[in-house]
């Protein structure tokens, strides 16, 4: 490679989403410079905010929501004042009938009616008697044991089968554990007591009832961030895809996207590990690829849809149980923020589709998909299809790993190698670590994976959020370890707006 086509910094970065911008952020609020590559022509991942006819949407929605001090700290030091405090309102769409979600016994017995009520509640009491989540080894199991057989067929399998494309039974119970640890149908119970009487001080984080959003979507967080990085030497660059990762002894040596080679001490990767294996140079053993490559995704679809009517429901999201659609969930980003939509005569909706990249669905032309969605819009009687007067289509491989059969041996098998062969790179965020997280984790990863390379750990990042504990329930950090990341906060203006 010519030497002008070289390039060196401190720290290398592989990914501008959330993580990634997060864990560049922290190097240089103390004096680190970094370099972060990104394939997209705009930063911030699945949080990043895209536009169509001056319409803004998500790729999926974004709650800013944490009980982790120090990302709440970064959002408000960014953004300042750019937030709005949002009320949450999410049902399910089942049978024609609006359930509130998280599920709320008394709407949802009042819902099923008298008799199917009954039935739930008798399947509930008896998987109480029988079983126990803390014997399931798979979703099926968990859902069952924490809410009865007739409510898991109910609110349960039909949606999460569209997400995941293959049966309850074959999803490991981590999936559970790490996206609603501590509800159950004893949790709601509780819980709608409580707020009967004097409330919770403490409420589990699936049941909250307001969050923060950024006036103008998730990407005006992350481009923020850009800014401030690019102010203060840290570059990102944009449409840059990786293509070779150079390693040996001692670790990654060098990394090319673009032409350029790429050379630092420390790298940290977003990428998908399957795809980061592929592109290593040379191959690493046959055990470890097949590892890498066992790795599993599920791809995604947004449709948005302009809409000519103001107001179609109040929900900021809605999850379709239909089984006689294959949308999946519906967001409502006027909901979300007003400024979402640039004319208030009109409301934009995004029918998310779950699938499988290059499969039929994948594969259907953009006109098909947004005829689809039209027609499944009015279908389900949310919206009449004659309304609609454009839409665009958005397809996002990779969104989701999954957490299927294997998946844990694999990882363990590349944890391995990368703590013994590539010391000199760390892997955060949702895919980088193939974890179903949300964006406060994948900060937390990159905040951390920083701090490692300052000297100020060291942290197991793999034990961020280990012994399955919901993300946004408290991190399994000593309280050592978390005194020492509040208290070594440095003090930063926040980014002029």
């Amino acid at each position: 490679m010519e030497s002008h086509n070289l390039r060196t910094s401190p720290v290398l970065i592989l990914g501008a989403g959330p993580a990634g911008l997060t864990a560049a952020y922290e190097l240089a609020k103390h004096g680190c410079s970094s370099v972060l590559l990104e394939q997209l022509p705009q930063v911030g991942g699945l949080s990043r905010t895209e536009q169509y006819r001056g319409f803004r949407f998500d790729i999926g929605g974004h709650r800013f929501f944490t009980r982790v001090g120090v990302v709440e700290k970064m959002w408000h030091d960014v953004l300042g004042d750019q937030f709005l405090v949002r009320p949450r309102l999410s049902r399910i769409f089942h049978n024609n009938h609006f359930f509130q979600y998280p599920l709320d016994p008394f709407d949802t017995l009042r819902g099923l009616g008298i008799w199917e009520a009954a039935l739930c509640m008798a399947s509930y009491a008896k998987a109480k008697m029988t079983k126990s989540s803390k014997d399931a080894k798979d979703l099926e199991s968990w859902l069952v044991a924490n809410f009865g057989n007739r409510l898991y067929r109910t609110f349960f399998k039909t949606y999460t089968e569209k997400v995941w494309g293959v049966p309850c039974h074959s999803i490991a119970a981590e999936w559970a554990a790490q996206r609603i640890r501590g509800l159950s149908m004893w949790t709601l119970i509780r819980e709608t007591a409580k707020s009967l009487t004097v409330g919770s001080s403490k409420a589990v984080t699936s049941l909250i009832q307001e969050f923060e959003y950024p006036r103008l979507g998730p990407g005006q967080m992350w481009q923020a961030t850009q800014a401030y990085l690019e102010e203060r030497g840290s570059p990102v660059v944009l449409n840059s895809e990786v293509s070779r990762i150079v390693w040996g002894a001692g670790g990654v040596q060098t990394v090319e996207s673009g032409g350029v080679e790429y050379r630092a001490d420390n790298f940290m990767s977003t990428l998908p590990i399957r795809e980061l294996f592929a592109m290593m140079d040379p191959a690493p053993p046959a055990e470890i690829c097949a590892a890498a490559a066992s790795l599993n995704y599920r791809d995604f679809i947004t449709v948005a849809l302009v809409i000519r009517e103001p107001k179609l429901f109040p929900d900021n999201w809605l999850y379709i149980h239909e089984p006689a659609v294959k949308v999946g969930r519906i967001q409502n980003y006027k909901n979300w923020s007003p400024e979402m939509v640039p004319d208030p005569a009109y409301s934009c909706l995004g029918m998310e589709y779950f699938c499988f990249e290059g499969d039929g669905f994948w594969t259907t032309s953009d006109a098909e998909l947004i005829d689809r969605a039209k027609t499944e819009l009015d279908q389900l009687g949310l919206c009449s299809r004659d309304k609609v007067e454009d839409g665009v289509v958005l397809r996002i491989p990779k969104a989701y790993p999954v957490y299927d059969n294997g998946y844990r041996e694999a990882l363990l098998v590349l944890r391995k190698f990368l703590s013994t062969q590539l010391p000199n790179l760390q892997l955060i965020g949702r895919n980088g670590m193939h974890r179903y997280n949300n964006q406060d984790h994948s900060m937390l990863t990159g905040m951390l994976a920083a701090r490692n390379v300052l000297g100020l750990g060291p942290f197991n990042l793999w034990e961020v959020n280990a012994d399955q504990d919901y993300h946004e329930d408290g991190f399994r950090l000593t309280p050592e370890e978390i005194e020492e990341l509040e208290r070594s906060q440095p003090t930063v203006p926040s980014t002029p707006n």
